[in-house]
């Protein structure tokens, strides 16, 4: 049967057991029939056998007789025998009537075999073996009076009634079941036939949106055809929901894989150019064309700032690459580790922003700088448990990148504090600002708002905004970007702020 469609196994399930139950039913009918009719016959043939045991009757007249058989007909054309002690027929009822079938064939009557029926009906064929017969033998009870003149009186009076009629009721009951049940068998397999075909609906269309997916169209969706509580419409909602799923990380894996296109080839970019230069100031020095000891040692200084730059971009790739394999490694969950390599502690970031302070004054003592709180505020506390050298790797990028990408006459604030529930450290600039799409973009690994700029002022290889974001969003917190045209820069880092029992 597993050759077999589902539909077919269930049409033939369901018309199996219909026609087994029908049989059955059919059976039960007519066995049932069949026993009521005996009993109705039986009780005949006890009357009967009654009647004809007085002597009233076994001494009719020939002509009384044929008068009194022509009630008979009511009995079913019943056949009554008397017989003697060794068996013998001493007279047989109705006289000149041919029963049907011939008559009953009836078994040895001789004492011994009619004491063996013990007044009990019992069932006999008819002569030409075409029905059947009730036979009942009882006693005759005045045996003394020989019937029609005989020597010997009767010892028993043997009634049959044919079952003609009660075998032609079972049998057109049998054959009406039949009928009828083979009908409504062809019926309600047609019914079923449209009702499972109706059915199954969902799981063709199931199986069509399966093939339109092995196909390559992950938007393709299972149509609701059943109400949510249903078997059907929990088993679409489902279907639905992995599709979901599906196509989301399908996307997301084209997505990855377009980033990874693009990180690769700005990574050899990158890399290229520093390269490029070490080669070129290396060929130099082979031809010869370095001929005093002032252009090597320039010319070495210039390799040693490419080999610098090429070393710190290899370093931050490859924290890139350590923090994406973590995070990928990770299992979510309250109680699952970190999936960065962090060493957190209990700091305070107003440190860093005194430091950051420090150093900005250093890089550019012209520049216009200032502490203050979140949003120009005063400065408060602002603890957090964190890794302090990651967050001075943060709080790095963020002032170098508020100082390559914003003119000499522009200022800078250091902002620390909290602000509800976070520790927070921003870095604001009055340069030029960024664009909607810009501020999309700005924390995507090598990216540059100005490429041509950037490389010819020394700037970086445009990884420190996303290693930045990777290293806060690794601390459990959030990096904020609030950026205008004309109105300058705003990043801002929340972590979670650690409470200080006292």
């Amino acid at each position: 049967m597993n050759r077999y469609s589902l539909r077919a196994r269930l049409l033939f399930l369901a018309a199996t057991l219909l026609t087994i139950g029908l049989l059955a039913n059919g059976f039960f009918v007519s066995s049932a029939l069949n026993s009521y009719l005996m009993e109705q016959a039986d009780s005949r043939v006890k009357i009967l056998a009654q009647i004809c045991a007085r002597p009233s009757v076994a001494t009719l007249k020939l002509p009384q007789a044929k008068k009194f058989t022509a009630q008979w007909n009511q009995f079913n054309n019943p056949v009554v025998v008397y017989v003697n002690r060794q068996g013998e027929v001493l007279r047989r009822l109705p006289p000149e009537l041919t029963p049907p079938g011939g008559g009953p064939e009836l078994p040895a009557l001789d004492a011994r075999s009619l004491d063996a029926r013990q007044g009990e009906p019992f069932t006999v064929d008819s002569l030409d073996g075409s029905g059947r017969w009730r036979a009942l033998a009882v006693p005759y009870r005045s045996p003394a009076t020989p019937p029609g003149g005989a020597v010997e009186a009767p010892l028993k009076v043997v009634v049959a009634s044919s079952l003609n009629q009660v075998d032609d009721a079972v049998s057109q009951i049998r054959n009406i079941s039949v009928t009828v049940g083979s009908l409504l068998v062809c019926l309600l397999t047609l019914v079923g036939w449209l009702a499972v075909r109706s059915g199954l609906r969902p799981l063709t269309r199931i199986e069509e949106t399966a093939a339109a997916i092995a196909h390559g169209d992950f938007s393709r969706r299972v149509p609701t055809l059943a109400g949510p509580r249903t078997e059907t419409g929990r088993l679409t909602a489902s279907l639905n929901g992995m599709l979901v799923q599906i196509e989301t990380a399908f996307q997301a894996r084209e997505e990855a894989e377009g980033r990874m296109r693009r990180f690769v080839a700005d990574a050899s970019h990158e890399m290229r150019t520093p390269l490029v230069g070490i080669k070129g100031y290396t060929d130099l020095y082979r031809m010869g064309a370095l001929p005093t000891r002032r252009n090597v040692d320039e010319t070495m200084e210039r390799i040693a700032r490419e080999s610098q730059r090429l070393g710190q971009l290899v370093e931050d790739m490859l924290l890139l690459a350590t923090l994406d394999e973590n995070s990928s490694l990770a299992r979510p969950g309250p109680a699952a580790p970190s999936p960065y390599p962090l060493d957190p502690a209990p700091m305070d970031l107003r440190t860093l922003a005194v430091d950051a302070l420090h150093d900005i004054h250093a890089m550019a003592p012209d520049r216009s700088v200032q502490l203050t709180g979140p949003d120009a505020g005063k400065a408060t506390s602002a603890p957090a448990l964190a890794d302090e050298a990651r967050l001075r790797q943060v709080v790095s990028n963020l002032v170098g990148n508020a100082l390559h990408h914003t003119p000499p006459d522009s200022s800078i604030r250091v902002g620390v504090g909290s602000v509800g529930g976070h520790a927070v450290i921003e870095i604001e600039d009055s340069g030029p600002g960024l664009t909607a799409d810009e501020k999309e973009r700005v924390f995507e690994r090598f990216y540059r708002k100005d490429n041509s700029r950037s490389r010819a002022a020394g700037g970086g290889s445009g990884l420190g905004l996303a290693i930045a974001h990777a290293l806060v969003t690794a601390h459990g917190g959030r990096i904020e970007l609030r950026s205008e045209p004309g109105e300058g820069c705003r990043f801002r880092v929340l972590l979670p702020r650690l409470r200080i029992e006292t």
